[in-house]
């Protein structure tokens, strides 16, 4: 923790006070919570104020809070294991499928966050803001196109693949996925292998959309771990080197 974190920290509560859901330094980053009808009040005095001048908001983006904390894999077996180290389907979104639910570990409305890293060329701050929506099934948050235009294009982002609504967009639409799509590909309730798989037809002479026919699998990365074969070799290069 530096003292110019520490006097963003002060600075921040001195002048929003209870504006503010939380404000905390952790990590070496100042991050700020806040409910969605502050938030243009609030991100309007950051870039105007000269106490903060936050000029540049630098991403946005969504989240996905419904499993947080929770693993794909056990971490404790060995490698070697591959994929049996999966665990139980029930709770692991590598082995949906189409019309699988998964039981969210958050409370009613902590779900879904929209996060903004925002600089202040001037004072040399970094600010995170994070403001999570109200409605699990209905996600909503204010545009901040008004305040940073550079919001458009992450905010259209954030919709299409979380599935985040910001009211007052001027084109809120879907940015990375087909016009077609269906569903919001980040939300941890998506299937890996996706909802339907699409080829061309010869005898149609269209493109067609099947239902998918991978398995869903959990990809399980590779582990390195000190291995007992190896620490004999590492003992004599050790007495070698002294």
């Amino acid at each position: 923790m530096s003292n110019s974190q520490q006097q963003l920290v002060d600075s921040l509560r001195g002048a929003f006070g209870d504006k503010l859901t939380s404000v905390s330094l952790k990590f070496n980053e100042v991050t700020v919570e806040l409910s969605p009808d502050k938030l243009i009040d609030v991100t309007t005095e950051l870039r105007d104020s000269d106490e903060f001048a936050f000029e540049q908001l630098i991403d946005l983006c969504g989240v996905d809070y419904s499993q947080f904390g929770q693993v794909e894999w056990q971490t404790n077996d060995a490698s070697r294991a591959g994929f049996s180290r999966g665990v139980d389907p029930a709770t692991s979104m590598g082995r949906l499928q189409f019309g699988d639910e998964l039981e969210s570990v958050t409370a009613e409305g902590r779900r879904f966050a929209a996060v903004y890293h925002l600089l202040s060329y001037r004072k040399n701050w970094r600010l995170r803001l994070r403001v999570y929506a109200a409605d699990d099934d209905f996600p909503v948050v204010p545009t901040v196109t008004n305040v940073w235009n550079v919001a458009d294009w992450y905010e259209r982002e954030a919709f299409d693949l979380f599935g985040i609504h910001f009211s007052g967009h001027p084109d809120l639409r879907r940015i990375l996925t087909d016009y077609g799509f269906v569903g919001h590909p980040f939300r941890k309730d998506f299937p890996l292998i996706g909802h339907v798989e699409m080829r061309y037809d010869p005898e149609k002479g269209r493109v067609i959309y099947e239902p998918v026919s991978i398995e869903p699998r959990v990809l399980v990365p590779k582990v390195k771990r000190d291995d007992h074969r190896y620490l004999s070799e590492q003992q004599d290069e050790t007495q070698g080197d002294a």
